[in-house]
């Protein structure tokens, strides 16, 4: 689970692809009449074809002009994360990467054109035919930490024990810092150590995160900790925990950390309502890993603002998804790419936003819970 400094490197990138010219051209069919700036329609529109159904959702093919926005976006920014889902793409998607490529120095004209002649749009819903689920937010944290155990930083971050065995739950969040056993199987395993046992949480419900390390001889390394597995004990929202007995009415991260603010003494009894640990792996955080977030479950970097985590029992990874929503943090009318999962992330209309990294991101994303529509953009 994966992070603006990127966007000329994103640029650069998208440069040196196109120098390339090995691609066949791109083979141009007749198209719908290009629109601008498409309202809603009022109610779902019909379906133009044949219903297609997933494991854990149904897609409605529907016209162009049935999205709402659609002809508004700016096409560039998502290209640059099409480009990321072309480095490990999937059938049928795999087909059209050379194109893709061709056309990442393409008029916005040029690309909806393509577009339009490629894809069906289709309506994401429910096996019910509900279209409307929930967006959720997600951000990569930025947090100083030491190698070493050290006055003001006592938190560890932990590496993957040696033999877990994979689905088998291993010891809880409680065990593991109360049991000999699990402190045993857990010595030497510490990648960096926190100052707060909230943020070491944020962390690991986020997936990943960038780390400002002091290391023993007082100099600073920036690594990444990346996703490496988990003690497959459930997930427990802390902040469903807290609703649970009518401690909060805000459960955003904020509201989360204002009530601890005022009731430090329960602190360790939050965290330990969610079983859950993540373990972690260090990548290093060069100047072209530090332009894009961390690797989402697609195995690719993920773009902020156009990388989502979905299901991938309703969406395939690497889809390219015409997104929508309107709330109290953001309004959305969007492309967006599929690159990403998530443990809480599971039903037909559901996405959790990369918003990317920083103060910025995680207010956005902390706050993040607006309804959700979808249409998948699927080849002809």
């Amino acid at each position: 689970m994966r992070r603006c400094l990127g966007w000329s490197v994103s640029a650069l990138i998208v440069g040196i692809l196109a120098a390339c010219g090995s691609a066949p051209p791109v083979v141009r069919a007749p198209v719908e009449p290009v629109r601008t700036v498409v309202p809603a329609a009022p109610g779902p529109a019909p379906a133009v074809g044949p219903v297609v159904t997933q494991s854990r959702s149904r897609w409605v093919p529907v016209p162009w002009d049935s999205l709402p926005g659609w002809g508004a976006d700016n096409l560039f920014e998502a290209w640059n994360a099409w480009l990321k889902s072309c480095e490990r793409p999937q059938p049928p998607m795999s087909a059209l990467c050379a194109e893709v490529r061709r056309l990442s120095i393409g008029s916005p004209q040029e690309q909806m054109e393509w577009m339009q002649a490629r894809l069906q749009p289709h309506r994401v819903e429910t096996l019910q035919g509900e279209p409307t689920g929930l967006l959720t937010g997600y951000y990569e944290p930025i947090l100083d930490a030491s190698r070493q155990q050290a006055p003001g930083f006592s938190v560890p971050l932990y590496q993957l024990p040696a033999g877990m065995t994979p689905r088998k739950p291993w010891f809880t969040r409680q065990e593991m810092e109360t049991l000999p056993e699990a402190q045993a199987a857990l010595r030497g395993k510490a990648i960096a150590y926190l100052a707060d046992p909230v943020d070491a949480l944020v962390l690991q419900i986020q997936g990943s995160g960038r780390v400002r390390i002091t290391q023993p001889d007082g100099s600073v390394r920036w690594v990444r900790l990346a996703y490496a597995g988990t003690n497959e004990q459930p997930y427990r929202s802390v902040g469903r925990w807290l609703l649970d007995q009518g401690l909060i009415k805000d459960a955003s991260w904020p509201g989360i950390k204002a009530w601890l603010a005022q009731n430090p003494q329960r602190q360790q009894e939050l965290l330990w309502s969610n079983p859950r640990v993540v373990f972690f792996k260090e990548e290093p955080l060069g100047e072209l890993d530090a332009a894009f977030g961390p690797k989402g479950a697609q195995g690719v970097a993920l773009t902020p603002g156009r990388s989502i985590a979905v299901d991938p029992g309703s969406i395939p990874y690497g889809a390219p998804v015409w997104l929508t929503s309107t709330g109290n943090q953001t309004n959305l009318q969007k492309l967006v790419l599929a690159q990403d999962t998530g443990s809480a992330i599971v039903g037909a209309v559901r996405a959790d936003y990369f918003a990317g990294w920083g103060p910025d991101a995680a207010e956005l994303a902390g706050r993040m819970r607006q309804p959700l529509q979808m249409w998948i953009l699927w080849p002809k």
